[in-house]
């Protein structure tokens, strides 16, 4: 807990009922909205996500964007951040907190700040720091790290300085066509009489919180749903906020019409909720090249060296991205204009740092109905983890749903490090491939210390969860965070997932009996979630009870014994006879709505700087005498990518890609590109280019423009993909 000197907390107090003082009648709390770029390096840096060293970036679809939300009764401050990103680290918020420290002198602490990931798979790792989680990336990733660091900073101070009078709404809709139970086999060893109880098996609610200010301005919205933004596949190299991401530019983009991406004063975030087992692809799986049926309890196929992998609803992953996008953005555009509930009653936040290994619990067996103690274990990863999922298979050949050990493979375990007799007992039925909890060299593999946090905000509750729960798990500690605290509904309290550190999954101890990879990623044992129940229930207990929440074990201090493998830009050269920005490729002289064009520059390296708040490319009209910005490379319809053509001579090309909206105003363009190179000697400088002028024609007829939108919806077979 922060310790505030007496002057502070005096200064604290004079705010809080200055505010509550200053308020409209009709307002209940002071709220604020911000947003900041958050995009990390974009090329030769692994993804965090798939764990596939070889997908490396190569260029930009999406910017990442951190957006930041503030609530405050005059009592009690909340922070909730949602962060394009694969998920939050401890490391980070630490980070973060340190900053806010500096600026704001424990008004934004350990205890009030929640950030949550939203968990796209196709942005750069490094950042988490635990070993496991930053091997694919050969290491910690400065640049990750300093711009999430640096960007959600940003977003919550941007949040800060926009605090006003308001109000805040619940409401909530229904997603179709968005997700699929991605392990339905390990959903149906959940108990039928609990099962009975929903209607999918998955959750479709799509739970909106609203901010108005007290003049009823619509100042931003947070839509929590639970889906994997994974419809942007393993073969990707762009970096890209994925289904949710976009579905987030899309309700910004309705809000804040004439502003470029992050540039507009309504902020959309979209947060993760129970998504462990929830997959976008809702074709669902089949055997990638005969087609056949996959296995449905292990995932694969009869052919070796068949894979099983999900797809849909597209033709190929971009189609696939706008599509689920557009469905969640389209139930969270119908909320934002229904029935809503307003929010009334105090903000109270809290708190713990826990260690599950060390933790027990009871646990009533439902099948039949005797007690029991249930205690963590150390952290261990099972075979099926290296199986992968139907979202992205493995690249051994490990299945899904092993419950046995495999010589070979033991073999090389041991190398490492062999399980103890207690872990492999208390991880029983899974066979451990990482007996991560005992492998502390060179540091911590995973986290033996993670953060759990509770909010209560009038009749609601927000769980911060630090991994990702799978539906029915979510389910459970709804029903029974709703029952502890007498909340009206399940759906007045909201899993916010992958919150504050990224512990892996946490499945029911019925699903983690069949082993398939959610239950062979459940670190701390059967009963993670057993645990996780009884921890959050207790912080209940004691918030109601009055009693002071301790602030727990602290984590692990890693910043000091990281490991970066990952080799700096020596510097940048322009080929003979030309400089950095020259177009090598022009556009053609007329375009129409639908093409795609193609321009190509001398480059420097990306790296060299990350353009936050700006953008490495610009699509301009002319508007009589002016040039105007109506495209970046944070809209869907660009894409920035990026090769060397020489690492010795240290040269390289960008391409920037423009697919023409169907919308497009006629008249005429130019495309820019804009970035910094690496001299020799050390200094970095700017440089820019631009193309020349080509016209876009209004030829399009009106018995061809469905052709046109349907064109805009694919990625018009441009390689970009490097083997899909």
């Amino acid at each position: 807990m922060t310790q505030h000197t007496p002057l502070i907390l005096f200064l604290s107090t004079l705010l809080h009922v200055t505010q509550i003082s200053s308020r409209a009648a009709d307002s209940l709390y002071t709220i604020g909205v911000g947003i900041a770029d958050i995009t990390g390096p974009p090329v030769e840096v692994a993804f965090m996500g798939y764990a596939k060293m070889e997908q490396r970036g190569g260029g930009l679809h999406l910017r990442q964007f951190s957006r930041a939300f503030i609530l405050d009764d005059g009592y009690e401050r909340l922070v909730f951040v949602t962060a394009d990103c694969g998920m939050m680290g401890t490391g980070v918020r630490e980070a973060v907190l340190k900053k806010l420290e500096s600026s704001y002198h424990g008004l934004y602490n350990e205890q009030n700040v929640m950030l949550s990931g939203t968990h796209t798979h196709s942005a750069p790792g490094g950042f988490l720091m635990h070993l496991i989680f930053d091997l694919n990336t050969m290491g910690f990733v400065p640049e990750t790290f300093t711009a999430l660091v640096d960007g959600i900073t940003l977003s919550i101070a941007r949040a800060h300085t926009r605090l006003t009078a308001g109000r805040l709404y619940m409401a909530r809709g229904e997603v179709r066509g968005a997700s699929i139970n991605r392990s339905p086999q390990s959903y149906l060893q959940n108990p039928p009489q609990e099962r009975a109880k929903y209607k999918h098996d998955v959750d479709k609610t799509l739970i909106q919180l609203q901010f108005e200010d007290s003049s009823g301005k619509p100042m931003g919205a947070i839509s929590w749903f639970a889906v994997h933004p994974v419809s942007m596949n393993n073969t990707n190299r762009l970096v890209s906020s994925d289904n949710m991401g976009f579905a987030a530019l899309l309700f910004e983009k309705n809000m804040n019409p004439d502003s470029l991406p992050g540039k507009g004063d309504f902020v959309a975030g979209f947060a993760s909720s129970n998504l462990g087992d929830v997959s976008p692809n809702v074709r669902g799986p089949s055997c990638s090249l005969s087609g056949e049926p996959c296995d449905g309890v292990s995932s694969s196929c009869p052919t070796p060296g068949d894979a099983c992998v999900a797809t849909g609803p597209g033709q190929d992953m971009f189609e696939s991205t706008k599509l689920i996008a557009k469905r969640i953005f389209n139930t969270a555009w119908d909320v934002w204009n229904g029935e809503r509930e307003e929010v009334r009653g105090r903000i109270r936040v809290i708190h713990q740092f826990a260690d599950l290994s060390k933790m027990s619990t009871t646990y009533v067996d439902p099948s039949n109905g005797l007690e029991r103690m249930v205690e963590g274990c150390l952290p261990a990863m099972g075979y099926s983890f290296a199986a992968g999922t139907i979202d992205g298979p493995g690249s051994f050949s490990f299945k899904q749903a092993t419950r046995t050990t495999n010589a070979l493979w033991n073999a090389v375990r041991n190398f490492i490090t062999g399980p103890s007799a207690k872990q492999v007992q208390c991880q029983s039925p899974k066979p451990i491939l990482l007996a991560t909890g005992e492998m502390n060299f060179p540091f911590e593999w995973q986290p033996s210390v993670v953060s759990t946090q509770l909010a209560f905000v009038g009749q609601f509750a927000i769980a911060c969860v630090p991994g990702e729960f799978t539906t029915m798990a979510g389910r459970r500690l709804r029903s029974a965070l709703q029952q502890t605290i007498d909340l009206p509904s399940e759906e007045h309290v909201i899993i916010a997932g992958l919150c504050n550190t990224y512990s892996d999954y946490v499945t029911t101890p019925e699903e983690y009996q069949l082993q398939r990879y959610e239950g062979a990623s459940t670190i701390y044992g059967p009963h993670t979630l057993t645990l996780y129940m009884h921890h959050y229930k207790r912080m209940v207990v004691s918030s109601q009870q009055k009693d002071h929440v301790k602030n727990g074990p602290r984590p692990a201090e890693l910043l000091n014994d990281l490991i970066s493998l990952i080799p700096p830009v020596l510097y940048d050269r322009s080929p003979w006879f030309s400089t950095f920005g020259d177009v090598l490729v022009e556009p053609p002289s007329e375009v129409q709505p639908g093409d795609t064009v193609q321009v190509t520059f001398v480059s420097g390296h990306p790296r060299n700087n990350l353009k936050h708040g700006e953008s490495y490319l610009s699509i301009d009209r002319l508007d009589g005498d002016d040039w105007v910005t109506i495209a970046t490379d944070a809209d869907w319809e660009t894409k920035f990518l990026w090769e060397r053509t020489s690492t010795v001579l240290g040269t390289s090309e960008a391409k920037v890609v423009w697919t023409i909206p169907g919308d497009a105003q006629p008249g005429d363009y130019r495309i820019r590109h804009f970035g910094h190179a690496k001299y020799i000697f050390g200094s970095i400088e700017p440089y820019n280019g631009s193309s020349k002028i080509f016209k876009v024609l209004n030829n399009v007829t009106e018995s061809n423009l469905s052709n046109v939108t349907e064109s805009n919806e694919l990625s018009n077979g441009l390689d970009i993909s490097h083997g899909e």
